[in-house]
């Protein structure tokens, strides 16, 4: 898997392959399609099984395409006589329009007709993730941002996720499963939990860490006590120059210490959770003690909208974490049969939409 993934950077393999993707066997046998698409699999069968048909795909937003290797995958996998349809599509990693073709299908409807909802789901999952965090890397800027989404969705969609994520422009990801198909490991530290387990006391927490896993950049989670400036000069002073970063994840519903303690601050902004003056106040505090090298990591709920917001008014964050809003569904795709033996056949408002931007698809070895 990690070769194909090499390969394929490298420009010497066109398209992954189910060698990476590991379908579901029972999607042959009809099991994730619509019971409509089977009917009509049995009855374009029995009355119509010469003719020829043109099925293409497109949605309705400025994205980033993701999912279409994935999909020609599938169509190789488990159409009927896979090497007679003729196939063209865009890459992964497309910048795409509305309503732009991406995907057009040529063939005999019973042979892979079926197929239709689960390339519409294939393209509408990936793409959305990719575009969500395409978006969230360039609000960003140059900075770093960790994928931390393994908790907002069910795991067995880690795998897809993660790949959709590193066409978006993710390099991290808190996950192995998360990084499968693009052949890398998954980056993290410490939870809330290790801090939990030394009752409360970051320090020695970061001591256990750094004891155990020498080699790793040490950053030290310093909300638990909701005191991030007090804890994150504790971390700093016991550990110097070898202390990378503090990550600060307060909640949404919390007050840091720092605003009670100087209550005249408050007034003209929502004090709750991360916020852009605690991270400029930690950001102060650090330096004032000559700690400039230790980064600052932020995370919780975090979107594209709220790391602009960040951006625009300097707030000194190294590193962004990112959950749940990179896998909020955005970008739906529809497929329709637009030709019938190469002529024009389609439902009221849709018609084939040539896209010259596609390539033939090639892959004999599936």
């Amino acid at each position: 898997m990690k070769k194909e993934i090499e390969m394929k950077m490298a420009g010497e393999l066109s398209r992954l392959t189910n060698h990476t993707f590991k379908f579901d066997e029972r999607i042959k046998e009809g099991w994730y399609s619509a019971v409509y698409f089977l009917k009509t699999k049995e009855i374009a069968k029995r009355y119509k099984p010469d003719k020829i048909v043109t099925m293409q795909f497109f949605q309705k937003e400025e994205a980033v395409l993701c999912g279409i290797d994935e999909a020609i995958a599938l169509l190789h996998t488990f159409s009927e006589d896979p090497e007679e349809l003729e196939i063209h599509a865009l890459h992964d990693g497309d910048k795409i329009s509305p309503f732009e073709t991406v995907l057009t299908i040529r063939g005999s409807y019973h042979k892979f007709g079926f197929l239709e909802g689960i390339i519409d789901g294939i393209l509408a999952r990936r793409t959305s993730v990719a575009t969500n965090v395409y978006r969230v890397v360039s609000a960003a800027k140059h900075k770093r941002v960790i994928f931390m989404g393994d908790r907002d969705d069910h795991f067995s969609n880690q795998a897809g996720d993660g790949y959709a994520a590193f066409i978006g422009g993710m390099s991290a990801q808190a996950t192995h499963a998360m990084n499968e198909w693009w052949g890398e490991k998954g980056l993290g530290t410490m939870p809330h939990a290790l801090i939990q387990l030394f009752n409360g006391d970051v320090v020695e927490a970061s001591i256990a860490y750094h004891e155990t896993y020498p080699e790793d950049e040490l950053i030290a989670l310093v909300d638990y006590n909701n005191d991030v400036i007090t804890d994150s000069l504790k971390v700093a002073r016991e550990f110097g120059a070898t202390l990378k970063g503090v990550r600060v994840d307060t909640s949404r519903t919390m007050i840091d210490q720092y605003f009670i303690r100087n209550q005249h601050i408050l007034g003209s902004f929502d004090p709750r959770g991360v916020n852009i003056p605690l991270v400029k106040a930690l950001r102060e505090a650090l330096n004032e003690e000559g700690y400039h090298h230790v980064q600052i990591v932020v995370s919780g709920g975090f979107s594209a909208e709220r790391i602009r917001e960040f951006e625009k008014n300097d707030a000194p964050v190294d590193v962004y974490g990112v959950g749940g809003s990179l896998l909020k569904l955005s970008v739906g795709f529809t497929g329709d049969d637009v030709l019938l033996d190469d002529q024009p056949e389609a439902k009221a408002g849709r018609k084939f939409n040539p896209n010259p931007r596609m390539e033939k698809v090639e892959m004999p070895h599936y």
